[in-house]
């Protein structure tokens, strides 16, 4: 592998990226999109949430299926960066053309809505594969926590751009009207121009390392040998398989948590859509601060411990959210969640990034991205369950609660330094 020097413009320019794509989790994923579909679009909002988690499962089976390959492909292929350019475009082209779709054109909706969302995360196997090359083994952790806090910082101001200039004036800006929703699905061109505009320096910048490419007539025999001598060799990277193992778990607790998050505090604490994105803008702040914060106890503790810590913090939010008797304490619940959950979707990337082997970053972030989706319908599916045989969302929410205490159980078996001397970095 080639001896990277720590260069701070590269370290900005690749954390510039997490600061562009962000609006799209926030604004389309989860807070104003996805209720804009239920609510609006949609016949009705029970089967409008049907619908939507169907999209939100499509795009995590096609994930699921494509980052390994095409993980691989990119690593034998120097493509990293073409593949990052490929899915960036795609994903804004989507996301413009999820401003047409009207009321009741729920195929077209979901169409444009999965198109981006598969290419919005195929694009985070890319982004992500470029952590260990740019970050020295010592600052890892909280060159992680600077791309999760930037992240946040450009959920939350799209977010309140969004409010300002579109949903809350009487008369929204740019002539856009409020006929058929169209102030709100305006929201989708300031993701997809923030996203345009914020990408351009990793592309400019941030170089990537091809020391390791196949020749050209063998990329894809070598693509797919590399595929299967890497399930042959999975046993000399077990800690990796431990590590994705737990994370399969814990990580489907937070899906769960961002999926429903909004519509549990509707549902059992009577917030309108005002208060949702006020909690939103809150939660975005605290994960963003607790991701800048813990990313240096991350690079003095280990991304293990920094990670255990993390799930104690999250499974008393959760306890906290089931129990709560008032809104009082359902915000302080929200405000636990922010302050863990940035934190530990960092040091799971940063970890991650201490035990991948140099020349199969690509290949083994796309395993880390399937490790993501899996099971992602799996949280989701069983809160549906609970929900409905317990008559309670309460109940339902309470899943969050076996999962990542079931993802902590795991996570005690890894041994973070077995798995850097793996690595052979």
């Amino acid at each position: 592998m080639v001896e990277h020097h720590y260069s701070r413009r590269a370290v900005w320019s690749w954390a510039c990226f997490d600061f562009a794509n962000s609006p799209f989790t926030t604004l389309v994923v989860t807070f104003l999109y996805a209720t804009f579909f239920t609510e609006v679009i949609a016949p009705d909002p029970i089967r409008g949430t049907t619908l939507w988690s169907r999209g939100v499962t499509a795009t995590a089976i096609a994930v699921a299926l494509l980052s390994p390959v095409l993980g691989a492909l990119a690593d034998r292929g120097g493509f990293r960066k073409r593949f990052l350019l490929l899915s960036t475009i795609t994903c804004i082209v989507g996301t413009v053309a999820l401003y047409t779709p009207l009321p009741s054109e729920v195929g077209l909706a979901l169409f444009w809505f999965v198109l981006a969302n598969v290419s919005f995360e195929m694009g985070l196997v890319f982004y992500n594969a470029f952590l260990p090359d740019i970050a020295p083994p010592a600052r890892i952790g909280r060159i992680s926590g600077y791309g999760w806090a930037l992240g946040y910082g450009g959920g939350l101001l799209a977010l309140v751009l969004a409010l300002v200039l579109f949903v809350q004036p009487e008369v929204p800006w740019f002539g856009v009207s409020k006929i058929n929703g169209e102030h709100l699905r305006a929201t989708n061109l300031l993701v997809a121009a923030w996203f345009a505009v914020f990408s351009v320096p990793i592309f400019l910048w941030v170089k990537e390392d091809r020391s390791q490419v196949s020749p050209p007539g063998r990329v894809l025999s070598e693509t797919l040998r590399q595929l299967s001598t890497t399930f042959r060799e999975i046993g000399q990277y077990r800690q990796i398989l431990r590590f994705l193992l737990a994370r399969l778990l814990y990580n489907d607790g937070l899906i769960t948590v961002f999926a429903f998050g909004g519509i549990y505090a509707a549902g059992t604490f009577g917030f309108s859509m005002e208060d949702i994105l006020k909690f939103g803008i809150v939660l975005n702040v605290t994960s963003g601060l607790g991701a800048f914060a813990l990313g240096f106890l991350d690079d003095y503790l280990g991304g293990k411990k920094t990670l255990l810590i993390t799930l104690v913090g999250l499974m008393t939010a959760t306890l906290v959210a089931v129990l709560a008797p008032s809104r009082f304490w359902f915000w302080i619940a929200g405000i636990l969640i922010g302050i863990f959950v940035g934190p530990n979707q960092s040091a799971s990337r940063s970890l991650m990034g201490r035990f991948v082997p140099p020349d199969k970053e690509n290949e083994f972030f796309g395993f880390f991205a399937f490790s993501g989706k899996a099971t992602a319908f799996l949280g989701p599916f069983l809160l549906g369950v609970l929900t409905q045989a317990f008559d309670s969302q309460r109940a339902g929410v309470a899943v969050v609660l076996v999962l990542l205490a079931a993802g902590f159980v795991l996570l005690l078996a890894v041994d973070e330094r077995e798995g850097i001397a793996a690595a052979a970095r």
